[in-house]
């Protein structure tokens, strides 16, 4: 497998060019053809306070005109950023439907899906806000999602790979395999708590490292028992080792057990700190 077409969400918040750069960065070196997806946002139905001027009497034209003209600027940035870095294979994908439906059905005919977090630029935006969720739950391809904070000016080189056997983190670990190609170190981390069950049989951490090795992958493994917070823990082992990506399955359960339970993806996608690499 490799990423030949990487799809980026543009829009108008303000960690956009970020998500951009990164996406194409990817690109250039994994030989990608790179798709901007953008989205005009008529059908999400949000409309910034004081963009249409009061007394109009077509105000869902207004708006669309709005939206619109947003849109051929974002475009715009976009192919100017893309031209000062130099050639490459790109499209810019203007859609008039909802976001999380645009995303989903064009992601499905890419190799990644790249998104951003939530950031204070589109707080107001309930329905990009929740982006990334809703995108790895439906699209079924990995997503790369990068932090609203921060910047990434190279490829990842130490990744860190949450593994615990379960078929998200296997399918993430498969899908992230153009990525951990590229890395000069790769580290499987499991983590349970003390009441947890020492399940070695389903981690088969071993051959996990065979498998990644046979792809190319020279990794190590390790195993952690910890009283904290699984996603803390987690957290806090990446900065231990200095990673630059994550890479874990999303959504091991159903998204209203992890709502309810407050679950480890939910936990990461709002603390994260690197560019994570979700599959589900």
């Amino acid at each position: 497998m490799n990423f030949k077409t990487i799809l980026v969400h543009l829009d108008h918040s303000v960690r956009n060019p970020v998500r951009a750069t990164m996406a194409a960065r990817w690109a250039r070196a994994h030989g990608s053809h790179l798709v901007g997806l953008l989205p005009t946002g008529l059908d999400d139905g949000v409309i910034p306070a004081g963009a249409i001027a009061t007394g109009m009497t077509d105000y869902i034209a207004a708006s669309a005109d709005y939206l619109r003209r947003r849109a051929e600027t974002v475009a715009r940035e976009f192919r100017e950023a893309i031209a000062e870095a130099g050639p490459m294979s790109y499209e810019v994908r203007q859609v008039e439907g909802a976001t999380v439906d645009a995303v989903v059905r064009c992601g499905r005919v890419s190799d990644l899906v790249v998104l951003g977090q939530s950031d204070d630029s589109n707080k107001r935006d309930t329905i990009v806000r929740a982006l990334p969720e809703h995108v790895l739950m439906d699209v079924g391809r990995p997503v790369l999602v990068v932090p609203s904070s921060g910047t990434f000016d190279a490829l990842p080189e130490r990744i860190v790979v949450a593994w615990d056997g379960s078929r998200e983190s296997a399918v993430a670990v498969q899908m992230a395999l153009p990525a951990l190609r590229r890395a000069a170190r790769v580290t499987l981390v499991s983590l349970r708590h003390p009441r947890d069950e020492d399940n070695a049989q389903r981690l088969l951490a071993s051959d996990m490292l065979q498998y990644l090795l046979r792809h190319g992958v020279q990794a190590r493994a390790e195993a952690q028992v910890t009283e904290i917070d699984i996603a803390q823990a987690l957290l806090s082992r990446i900065a231990d080792l200095s990673a630059d990506l994550l890479v874990m399955g999303g959504y091991g359960h159903s998204r209203l057990r992890e709502r309810v339970l407050g679950g480890v993806t939910r936990q990461v996608l709002t603390q994260m700190s690197v560019p994570v690499i979700m599959a589900h």
